[in-house]
């Protein structure tokens, strides 16, 4: 395929992609907020008892935020990398060896994604929920079980723009 075929396909993916990324914000943005609402209503000031199980709600989006921002950090090639021993290599075998590393994350991250998926459907399976709130546990890990397959779809297509394009 040319170029011209796959910019609309690309321009879709990267833009998914994105949105995922702005939703893993809005979901910090909103997480930062109930955060201050509930030490305000513990405060002396307001001498209240905060937000009942937040602490439950800042580990279950704190995780799939996380996951949320990865595919966008692969895409961008934002990830950390040691480039110390390739920088006198040519730049044909630094971007195939790229992409191999890309790769590599993209089956760890598919690893991770099945492992997740086995967690999320054995907390349904055992009806497990949260201590405080009573929400079902396997909700966010199976979000994250996806978001994990994101990340590892993303490596992938990494790997071939590489290939294909260069960096």
């Amino acid at each position: 395929m040319d170029a011209d075929t796959t910019a609309p396909a690309r321009s879709r993916f990267d833009a998914a992609v994105a949105s995922v990324a702005l939703a893993g914000g809005v979901l910090l943005i909103a997480l930062a907020t109930m955060v201050m609402v509930s030490v305000t209503w513990r405060s002396d000031l307001v001498g209240g008892a905060g937000v009942q199980g937040d602490f439950e709600m800042v580990q279950m989006a704190t995780a799939v935020a996380a996951f949320c921002f990865l595919p966008w950090c692969q895409l961008r090639r934002g990830n950390i990398f040691v480039d110390t021993f390739t920088l006198k290599l040519p730049p044909a075998f630094q971007r195939g060896l790229d992409a191999l590393w890309d790769i590599v994350y993209a089956l760890a991250m598919g690893l991770i994604a099945w492992r997740l998926s086995v967690g999320a459907a054995a907390a349904f399976a055992s009806g497990e929920n949260t201590m405080v709130l009573r929400l079902p546990s396997y909700l966010p890990i199976a979000i994250c079980s996806a978001l994990a397959g994101l990340i590892a779809v993303t490596a992938c297509v990494s790997a071939a723009r590489l290939l294909r394009t260069g960096p």
